[in-house]
């Protein structure tokens, strides 16, 4: 972690550019392992999309009520 802190003060572009990239790789995997779990279903091709902000939602909703 401070690592991480130490490249966010002294290159922050880089920083910012590499926490973009691992977010957009992480959704690409997330929906990707959705895709495969509901592919056998005949689901249409935005199901997994939908699968994924639910999830996210009832995540969310989760941690405010323990809050």
């Amino acid at each position: 972690m401070n690592h991480l802190r130490r490249l966010q003060y002294e290159k922050p572009v880089l920083f910012w550019v590499l926490v973009a990239v691992a977010f957009w790789i992480g959704l690409q995997v997330v929906l990707y392992v959705a895709a495969l779990l509901l592919g056998p279903l005949g689901l249409p091709s935005w199901a997994p999309i939908v699968a994924v902000l639910a999830v996210a939602v009832v995540v969310a909703r989760r941690q405010q009520r323990s809050r």
